[in-house]
């Protein structure tokens, strides 16, 4: 699919905000005063910075209300009711935290459970999509919240944590390109099950649907050279999970150091994202020799 800015910077911003939201939540680190409006304020930047981003993407912005109104049906309704809830219930620890030096473990941990609810609806948005195969998959929800829960904990300063959570998601993030580069032969998808015209002998396509460019192409057809993918998933990795573990392992990571591998790690997982995007293979590539 075409790897928009405004989506990759909403999942991933989002994905870290709420997952130093989430830390937060259940109180580690235990802080208050002006140290928790800098961790509260880093963690709203982040999570309400990339909810504002995924709006560009909407032909009319307004439409981003009528999100609230299929809950029932909907991953995304569900979303934004869960980042509602979220925000709500970690504004409250958090204005009691910063302003009365007091905290609400109750309600952390009930706001703690909205992030991870957030981050996990947002992955189902695209887990559920049967027509890109490589979504579709638990691979996905997985990968987004072990992604999550590792940047959260750097971004909290919890280095044990995040040095396993580190790992677990390094490893989840290699397990999702395997498995994603076969998936869509897995499914099962060719231009014989597209076009309905099954076993008669070899289904080719005479000529392309049309000669311009359409919304179906701009949108869902995105391709990417192999080479160049994996370059970039050496990158990702390098810079999302290698030099992070490493100035954790390797250094006594005071403040310059642990800025530097929380960047890393943004740098990196952006580089994934656009990757999560970009090899995103919809079935409607069928219908034009993209697939």
């Amino acid at each position: 699919m075409h790897p928009a800015p405004s989506v990759i910077l909403f999942t991933t911003l989002s994905g870290l905000g709420f997952g130093l939201l989430f830390w937060l939540g259940i109180g580690e680190p235990e802080t208050t005063g002006g140290a928790a409006f800098v961790f509260y304020l880093v963690a709203y930047a982040m999570a309400v910075g990339g909810l504002l981003a995924s709006t560009y993407h909407l032909g009319n912005r307004k439409n981003a209300l009528k999100a609230f109104s299929q809950w029932r049906t909907s991953w995304l309704s569900r979303e934004a009711w869960a980042s509602v809830a979220a925000l709500t219930f970690m504004g409250l620890v958090g204005f009691f935290a910063v302003f009365f030096s007091i905290r609400l473990p109750l309600l952390g941990w009930i706001g703690a459970a909205a992030c991870l609810a957030t981050v996990f609806t947002t992955s189902m948005i695209y887990a559920q999509l049967q027509t890109i195969p490589r979504w579709n998959s638990w691979i996905t929800p997985t990968h987004l919240l072990s992604l999550s829960l590792a940047g959260g904990a750097l971004l909290a300063g919890q280095i044990e944590a995040a040095t396993g959570l580190l790992i677990i998601a390094g490893l989840v993030q290699l397990a999702a390109w395997g498995l994603g580069d076969r998936q869509f032969a897995r499914a099962g998808h060719s231009l014989a099950s597209a076009t309905g015209l099954g076993e008669p002998g070899r289904v080719r396509a005479f000529e392309p649907p049309h000669t311009g460019s359409n919304f179906l192409l701009d949108e869902m057809v995105h391709v990417v050279g192999r080479k160049h993918a994996m370059k970039l998933r050496v990158i990702a990795f390098m810079f999302a999970f290698a030099l992070p573990l490493l100035l954790i392992a390797a250094f006594h990571v005071g403040h310059a150091l642990a800025g530097i591998a929380v960047l890393s790690h943004l740098a990196g997982v952006l580089v994934s994202r656009w990757l999560f995007f970009s090899e995103a293979e919809h079935v409607v590539g069928l219908y034009y020799g993209k697939r």
